[in-house]
């Protein structure tokens, strides 16, 4: 039985290895630390990012998104992750209610979880959600290059609408 300051090592050295673009290690290592203790919900975040990312194996993808929500709700990466693989599938509902848990997280960045309801609205064409989504972006931004973005969605949601109003 491997301890948790051991899981933990491997978890920063997986990470590290995926940021210098070494996946397939970082994979194995990811499931060596889930084969010992499979409630270890960020390995099974990174790994459903390497699924979703890498292979465009959405089912995988979700499968360890789920196990990662179920074992640690709270770490933030996770909604961020899954609501791009909701979203490119176009599930809706299911992508509303990850937004509307999310927003519960205190370490969740909330500008993000705002601009990621404005996306999901924009694409069912509900342009007066999404510019009051992305309007909410603004408002939770300290960053002006991403209140730059949301003020961009903003007016092309616009264009959207009067285009729609022809």
């Amino acid at each position: 039985m491997i301890d948790d300051i051991k899981l933990n090592d491997m978890f920063l050295e997986a990470d590290a290895l995926i940021g210098k673009g070494q996946i397939g290690e970082g994979q194995r290592l990811l499931e060596a630390i889930i084969a010992e203790d499979p409630s270890f919900g960020r390995a099974h975040n990174h790994l459903g990012w390497i699924y979703e990312t890498k292979l465009r194996d959405y089912e995988n993808a979700e499968l360890h998104y789920r196990q990662a929500l179920t074992f640690t709700p709270h770490y933030s990466p996770i909604y961020y992750n899954y609501s791009a693989v909701l979203s490119t599938q176009k599930r809706w509902d299911e992508l509303e209610k990850l937004l509307n848990d999310a927003l519960k997280v205190p370490e969740i960045n909330m500008a993000t979880i705002h601009n990621e309801f404005g996306i999901m609205y924009e694409l069912m064409g509900k342009y007066d959600q999404a510019i009051a989504s992305y309007k909410n972006a603004v408002k939770n931004s300290l960053d002006m290059k991403n209140v730059d973005l949301y003020k961009s969605s903003i007016t092309r949601c616009k264009s959207k609408q009067e285009i729609d109003n022809l």
